[in-house]
């Protein structure tokens, strides 16, 4: 009997559970996986590749033919091989920066960011880690792309004032940035779906900054218009990647320093929205 009743009040104890933390590596793990979920992630990647490269080559065939005519419009006829395979990048930038959009406002859309931030209740590692994952997969394919357009760019126009190859000064530098360039637009994108939270809203804000905002500033007055356009995000990021540089624009260091500052200003004001705002 004592047996039985000392078995009996023995306390029973609850299965011991493996102790999970939450670390930065799992974090990225985990946005890099739910990255290479997505349908839209291989189909807009694909999509800003081929913007990237067909354009590019598109802009050399057309000066491959127009060369030496009276057609050539005098801007055109002062293009180079970089300027050329590169003009893809206006595209490119479009499919790449709604991507990153979508890949963080399309969790506020589904309603899987509950998820997401319940398993990291501090929510900033989340925004910092589809930003590292992201912009390194834009940064890929941007760079990839720019040398691949070149590459065949530089062969349809061989032979003419605009051929250049990758000893020129300048070249490796200018491919590198467009690819730095297109790797910070796709950060910029996923700052913008956690700041406004709307894939329509991120997509509009970030097609009225790169494309629109640019036009309209094109009707101030010309010394107002010296004044302001270099600092846009879109002139500064293009004279990131720009092989010459006159009174007009920035350097390139110049042109990196003002795009990082706009991709940071537009990180934080999603940091702040993220830490202080409900899901």
């Amino acid at each position: 009997m004592s047996t039985l009743t000392a078995t009996a009040e023995e306390p029973r104890t609850a299965p011991t559970r493996p102790a999970y933390r939450v670390t930065g590596r799992r974090v990225l793990s985990s946005e890099w996986a739910k990255l290479w979920s997505l349908r839209s992630t291989w189909i807009t990647l694909g999509l800003g590749l081929l913007f990237l490269v067909v354009f590019g080559l598109i802009a050399a065939a057309r000066y491959r033919s127009m060369v030496g005519t009276p057609r050539m419009a005098p801007d055109f006829a002062r293009a180079t091989a970089v300027s050329l395979s590169l003009f893809g990048t206006n595209f490119a930038q479009l499919a790449l920066g709604v991507l990153g959009v979508l890949v963080m406002a399309g969790e506020y859309s589904t309603g899987l960011i509950r998820s997401t931030l319940a398993a990291v209740p501090r929510r900033l590692p989340v925004l910092w880690s589809k930003a590292a994952v992201f912009g390194l997969v834009a940064l890929t394919v941007g760079t990839l792309g720019s040398f691949v357009a070149f590459l065949l760019g530089s062969g349809i126009v061989s032979g003419t004032p605009a051929a250049m190859d990758l000893t020129h000064a300048g070249v490796v530098r200018s491919l590198l940035g467009a690819g730095l360039y297109l790797g910070l637009v796709g950060v910029i994108g996923i700052a913008l779906g956690a700041l406004l939270r709307s894939v329509a809203g991120g997509i509009s804000v970030l097609v009225a900054t790169l494309m629109l905002i640019p036009g309209l500033i094109s009707l101030l007055p010309s010394s107002w218009q010296d004044d302001i356009s270099p600092y846009l995000p879109s002139h500064a990021g293009q004279a990131m990647f720009a092989v010459t540089q006159d009174s007009t624009t920035l350097s390139p260091l110049a042109g990196l320093l003002v795009f990082l500052g706009w991709t940071v200003l537009a990180l934080a004001g999603a940091a702040y929205r993220l830490a202080r705002s409900d899901a």
